[in-house]
C-alpha cells in the first residue's frame, strides 16, 4: 500500500509520540525494507542466507538515526529518498566491514592494480540513473587513485575508505606508526582534491564517503 506523506507530514508524525509516531515508523519501515534488495543488488544477492538480517538490522538502525537527525533533514529531496541514502549508506558500512575481515592487503588491489570494491563508496539512490551517475564518478576517481598516488597511498585509501578498516589495523598491516599513516592519508586526500579539481570535479560530493577521517 502505498503511503502519501508530504515532507512536513513526516516530520511532524515523526516527532509526536504515540499512534501516529509509530504508524510513520512502521511505514518507514517498510519503504526502507523495500528499498534495499535494488540498491544493494550489486553487492548482496536478496537470496543470500545473510540478506535478511541486514535488511532488519539496517531498518531498525536507520529508524533509530532518522529520529535522532530529524533537525538535519533540510527539505531539499523527498523526506523518503533522504531515509533511503541513509538505509544505504548504513548497509554498505556493515559490507565493507565485513569484506576486510581476514583479507590481506593485497588481496583488496586486482592484478592489475584497479581497487577492488571501488563501488561500496557509491551510495546509490532509489533509481537506476542515480546509480548509473555514481559509476561514471568512481570511474573517474578510480583512474585518479590509480595514477596519481604512490603505492602506499593506495593501499591506505583502499583498506580505509573503501574497505572500512580500521586505522589501527592498517598501520599495524603496513608496519607504520598511527600519526605517520594520518600524513600519509593527509598527503593522499590533498593530492586527490588537487587532481579532482584539475579534472572539473566536486571534492565535496565524491568525498562524501570520507567524512570519517
Amino acid at each position: 500500500m502505498a503511503v502519501n506523506r508530504s515532507n512536513d507530514d513526516w516530520r511532524r508524525d515523526l516527532i509526536k509520540s504515540g499512534q501516529a509516531q509509530e504508524a510513520a515508523l512502521a511505514d518507514l519501515r517498510g519503504i526502507i525494507t523495500r528499498g534495499l534488495p535494488y540498491a544493494l543488488s550489486k553487492w548482496l544477492s536478496p537470496s543470500d542466507p545473510q540478506f535478511d538480517a541486514l535488511v532488519e538490522e539496517t531498518a531498525q538502525e536507520t529508524l533509530v538515526r532518522v529520529l535522532s537527525h530529524l533537525d538535519t533533514f533540510e527539505g531539499r529531496s523527498k523526506f523518503t529518498t533522504w531515509v533511503h541514502k541513509i538505509a544505504v549508506r548504513i548497509a554498505i558500512t556493515e559490507l565493507r566491514r565485513k569484506r576486510w575481515k581476514d583479507t590481506s592487503l593485497d588481496d583488496l588491489l586486482a592484478e592489475d592494480g584497479a581497487m577492488v570494491g571501488l563501488d561500496l563508496l557509491a551510495v546509490p539512490g532509489p533509481g537506476p540513473e542515480d546509480t548509473t551517475e555514481q559509476s561514471e564518478l568512481l570511474d573517474q576517481v578510480r583512474r585518479i587513485i590509480a595514477e596519481e598516488l604512490t603505492e602506499k597511498q593506495r593501499n591506505a585509501i583502499v583498506a580505509i575508505l573503501i574497505h572500512g578498516m580500521p586505522v589501527d589495523e592498517v598501520a599495524d598491516r603496513m608496519e607504520m606508526r598511527r600519526n605517520a599513516l594520518y600524513k600519509l592519508l593527509h598527503d593522499a586526500r590533498l593530492r586527490l582534491k588537487q587532481r579532482m579539481d584539475e579534472r572539473g570535479l566536486n571534492p565535496k560530493d565524491v568525498l562524501a564517503s570520507f567524512e570519517a577521517w
